[in-house]
């Protein structure tokens, strides 16, 4: 290691091959990234690995060449010229006053608001809908720089205690504590070493129960494996090492446990899953009967969210039997299948979710990627729907059997968030709060069409932009996706894509296999086996836009997250000709090692594990770590990932773009951005937030040639 460490630490620098252009001043150079000899052995194929050393983000070799990549990255975009009038009017056009949806708990309201530039949105609460609300929880004031933020939380049934869990500097690790809801201030109650729960209150609200790990090996929080989560009864005024458990299996590590009360108080139900598969098993305990943990769903057969219960009879909403969703009542005297009572039968639109308020089932429909509402009552019978102002998203619709009330909130590519007050007894929609932005929406175009994949299939895509823009071929584009675990990507409101629209460019966004937009059975056509047709939706999609003159491989680029980011690489990899321009963020790149780290073993549902003798030729073929050819003309290349970010940890990002930068033989700049005290993406400031997609939007003005930025 010693030459390694001295090669790093002098970071010694590789003249890339970058000609000259009149915006390019002089060519990049970047870091050298010294190689190692790592050969590992795949079921008889041997594949090297020669920037192991970068899995570590701690060590002095890594900290060096991070620092050196910064410095490169931070010229680069000091010398774009529009980047401080990006920033700029990404600011002014962020600053507007939001809501969260609103919830009410022992007759208060709760819900969260930002007054435009705050780092974190703030915690309020109302003894009335009218009345003026207070400050529950601030955020902003737990720490300077704005990076501790409040994640999740949960009132009590009485509306006493406030349940809340913070997450320093975007890590997935949260803290919870609880708060007095009447004086504002915390009780002793301090939990740690939470993911991926939420508390549920017990009927008396005297405590709650909620899933955890075990605490980590010291200085290794950021990467060990979580597996064998339990669930914990705890009391409110004890410590936590004297929580209950309620219920683990160390026989099945890989099993997710997370457990939901029923309103009544009698049922504590827990929805097990596997990794992150959409199928599930439901087990549940009688809570004023005691006994042991009944086992109702003992199979991965199909998914199942507990909506409500009825005496003896437990609601879902699942895709058993109904690719597109349906909802059941099971009655626990007698669970067989063949007792099993339908409510409300499987439509012609996708059934993505469910509540029920003032004993109606609010369902939320997809249609072709756009929402719809229909109520119904517990028999199901239809009860109409809820008119949407257009094409858009909506979310919310929580409370409580005996509640007459709701609230939602809806958004579209040119709609900011706007929350609705919605009486279940009148069937009266109202605006509750509607922001003012400073933009005319008439100024946009929404457009809705289809194109055909590389196998026929029909997919779905959004695209928006100027009213007056022509077809010409000559519009910088973003096209976005993300094709996996079932997600849906549906209209939403950004403040950067707005940004990028008023200057003149296009925002395309593909509705990608792999996703939830059609429910179960397009999920499945885009994993495991049939990943690669993720990756021919996405291609097909920037054909698409350039046949039908929206743009040009000149002047396209493509962007996506996470899944997204994988996405990215792998088409870049796989079509380098067809875009100018990448931009993959906290991207899934090592295709071989992605289930290592943290909650990277969960993803096995979607991509398979290359210890599967089977699957692991199928995840060699498309990682896009190991499919860089030396010498390839790639499209200019910006990574973004964050040192904090403890799901898909940054290893994928620094060895991906070490290998890009040795690889690249055009002149196209491959770039990767850090962001520090930062995580995947959740509870990033505003701050950081309006900086990384200034950087972002200033990296293809520059690199899509628009003249004048």
């Amino acid at each position: 290691m010693s030459r390694l460490q001295t090669l790093a630490v002098l970071a010694a620098v590789a003249v890339v091959a970058c000609s000259p252009s009149p915006q390019r001043r002089a060519p990049l150079v970047y870091p050298t990234a010294p190689t190692v000899e790592v050969v590992d052995d795949y079921h008889g194929t041997p594949m090297a690995d020669p920037y192991r050393w970068l899995e570590d983000p701690d060590s002095p070799e890594t900290r060096a060449w991070v620092e050196a990549q910064i410095r490169v990255t931070d010229q680069y975009l000091a010398s774009i010229p529009g980047r401080e009038r990006i920033r700029q009017r990404l600011t002014e056009l962020w600053n507007y006053e939001r809501y969260g949806v609103p919830f009410t708990a022992g007759g208060r309201y709760f819900y969260s608001r930002n007054d435009g530039l705050q780092p974190q949105s703030v915690l309020y609460v109302a003894e009335a809908l009218d009345a003026e609300p207070r400050v529950l929880l601030d955020p902003n004031r737990l720490s300077e720089d704005g990076t501790v933020a409040l994640v999740f939380t949960e009132v009590s049934p009485d509306g006493r205690w406030l349940a809340y869990g913070t997450s320093a500097a975007g890590s997935d690790w949260q803290e919870w504590k609880v708060r007095d809801v009447a004086s504002g201030q915390d009780i002793a109650d301090h939990l740690r070493w939470i993911k991926f729960s939420e508390a549920r209150w017990t009927r008396d609200s005297g405590g709650f129960y909620y899933a955890r790990y075990e605490e980590p090996s010291q200085g290794n929080e950021m990467e060990e494996l979580n597996q064998g989560n339990k669930v914990y009864l705890h009391r409110l005024g004890t410590t936590q090492a004297g929580d209950e458990l309620v219920y683990q299996r160390p026989d099945h590590p890989d099993w997710f446990l997370e457990p939901t009360t029923s309103e009544d108080g009698r049922y504590l139900i827990l929805t097990v899953a596997q990794g992150s598969a959409n199928e599930n098993m439901v087990f549940y305990r009688d809570l004023e009967a005691g006994g042991e943990v009944v086992e109702l769903i003992a199979a991965f057969d199909a998914s199942y969210t507990f909506l409500t219960s009825d005496g003896p009879l437990l609601y879902f909403l699942t895709d058993q039997a109904a690719p597109r969703g349906r909802i059941v009542a099971i009655d626990t005297g007698s669970p067989d299948r063949g007792s099993w009572q339908e409510i409300v039968p499987e439509q012609g639109q996708i059934l993505e979710a469910a509540s029920v308020v003032h004993d109606t089932i609010i369902a939320r429909y997809l249609k072709d990627a756009r929402a719809e509402v229909a109520l119904f009552a517990l028999d199901g019978a239809a009860r109409g729907g809820l008119e949407l102002p257009g094409l858009g998203s909506v979310s919310g619709f929580e409370g409580r059997r005996d509640d007459r009330e709701t609230f939602y909130a809806y958004s579209s590519f040119t709609n900011p968030t706007t929350i609705y007050h919605l009486d279940l007894a009148t069937g009266a929609s109202t605006v509750f709060r509607k922001p003012e932005v400073g933009f005319d929406p008439a100024d946009f175009v929404v457009e809705q069409a289809f194109y055909e994949s590389k196998d026929g299939t029909r997919v779905p895509i959004f695209v928006t932009h100027l009213k007056d823009l022509l077809r010409d071929g000559r519009n910088p584009t973003i096209l976005y996706g993300y094709g996996g675990f079932k997600a849906s990507m549906t209209p939403r409101f950004s403040v950067p894509d707005l940004v990028w629209m008023e200057m003149g460019g296009v925002y395309a966004q593909a509705c990608l296999r792999g996703g939830g937009e059609y429910g179960q059975e397009w999920h499945d056509a885009g994993r495991l086996k049939n990943k690669q047709n993720v990756f021919d939706d996405f291609i097909a999609a920037a054909e698409w836009l350039v046949a039908e003159g929206y743009t040009s491989p000149t002047k396209l680029s493509i962007s996506g997250a996470s899944n997204g980011g994988l996405l990215v690489g792998a088409v870049v990899n796989q079509r380098p000709d067809l875009f100018a321009a990448a931009v993959p963020a906290v991207g899934v790149m090592d295709m071989l090692r992605f289930h290592k780290f943290t909650i990277g073993w969960a993803w096995v549902s979607d991509y398979g594990s290359p210890d599967d003798p089977e699957m692991f030729p199928v995840l060699r073929a498309y990682s896009p770590l190991h499919n860089l050819v030396a010498g390839t003309h790639y499209p200019a290349t910006m990574i973004i990932t964050a040192d904090h970010d403890d799901r898909v940890v940054p290893a994928h990002s620094f060895k991906y773009v070490a290998a890009l930068q040795t690889a690249q033989g055009g002149p196209a700049p491959v770039l990767i951005r850090i962001e520090t005290r930062a995580g995947h993406g959740g509870g990033k400031p505003v701050t950081k937030q309006i900086e990384e997609a200034a950087d972002r939007i200033a990296f293809l003005t520059r690199e899509l040639g628009m003249e004048g930025w």
